[in-house]
């Protein structure tokens, strides 16, 4: 169950007594990443001090209670000259294909704002480290391979709105690895695949967040294009996991790819996955003029991961087991 996984990834947790932040505090792996730490608060004695970023007081006190503490701002606004963290990990973003179609501007805004606040913050403390996720889309198009390692790069038209988003990221990055180099910021990229859980917001327009919500309600999974692009999957406490593993053997500028070799599929495949475990079926219905604008255009992408697994991180979760333990939790059942 995803309980007694966050208490295994707390296990496995080196920090102990610093400061953490997170923004992006109740989206899906800023969530699951507080509750590693804070599982290790309460079973490991770590002594973090967890600072949740979010808009809203309200809704990080539903999640997390009296656990954390909460930053209660727009994350495109600076951060508080008067604080400092040991580490942040950087999640905050317009993150799912509706997002991405209805707030084209807000989102580059949101992704190129908020990350240089954030870096300015580690420029005012060089001992801040700090893990930006950054995400598979940033590759682009990369002709004649479907499997990304770090060094490559690929197109990204840029006359397609919905993709302000890989383009944004991609700018981050860059941004990032600029304040390494002239501000000495102890900073790395995290490069994300897709990543599902039970954390997902209820918000989430991606597909495979979709797929899970009707095979949680037992409806049949419904599939809006031939989904036949293949895809790294991972689930979210192997996300948390790595990115913890990065704040502890990452190298600043550094760009890692997170993600899951035995965890690939086709949209396809990962909606037949949900179906089965729902009882249901696959049914294929068009997709409204909304979804399609969301719609990043058809390509494989693969994540290799060597890079961090070189370090000696390695997943832990399958893709049928990932999912099913998703499932499980949000039923409200206790045993997997």
């Amino acid at each position: 169950m995803y309980n007694e996984s966050i208490a295994a990834a707390a296990k496995e947790l080196k920090i102990r007594d610093v400061s953490v932040l997170v923004t992006g505090a109740t989206g899906l792996i800023g969530s699951c990443a507080i509750d590693v730490m804070i599982a290790a608060n309460k079973e490991q004695n770590a002594n973090i001090r967890i600072y949740a970023l979010g808009r809203t007081k309200e809704k990080i006190k539903k999640r997390f209670g009296e656990d954390v503490i909460p930053v209660v701002q727009d994350i495109v606004e600076p951060i508080s000259e008067e604080q400092s963290f040991d580490y942040i990990l950087h999640g905050a973003s317009n993150a799912d294909p509706r997002s991405y179609a209805v707030q084209p501007a807000e989102t580059i805004i949101i992704n190129l704002i908020g990350t240089r606040n954030i870096l300015d913050c580690c420029a005012r403390n060089k001992n801040t480290m700090m893990v930006f996720t950054s995400s598979f889309e940033v590759y682009g198009k990369i002709p004649r391979t479907d499997v990304y390692s770090e060094t490559m790069s690929g197109v990204i038209d840029q006359s397609f709105l919905r993709n302000g988003y890989p383009e944004s990221k991609r700018c981050c990055e860059l941004l990032l690895r600029s304040y390494v180099e002239e501000y000495g910021v102890n900073a790395l990229i995290a490069r994300l695949p897709s990543v599902y859980g039970p954390t997902m917001q209820e918000t989430d327009s991606k597909a495979h967040a979709q797929f899970l919500r009707s095979a949680l309600n037992s409806k049949n999974v419904i599939l809006k294009s031939k989904g036949e692009q293949r895809r790294s999957y991972c689930y979210v406490i192997d996300i948390a996991r790595g990115l913890f593993f990065l704040l502890e053997k990452g190298l600043p500028g550094e760009v890692y790819n997170i993600s899951n070799e035995t965890s690939v599929a086709s949209i396809a495949e990962y909606a037949e996955i949900c179906a089965k475990e729902a009882g249901t079926k696959v049914v294929f219905e068009k997709p409204d003029e909304v979804e399609s604008k969301g719609f990043s255009k058809p390509q494989n992408c693969i994540l290799d991961n060597h890079k961090i697994r070189a370090l000696g991180w390695h997943s832990k979760y399958s893709l049928t087991d990932g999912i099913k333990e998703t499932l499980n939790h949000l039923r409200g059942i206790d045993n997997a």
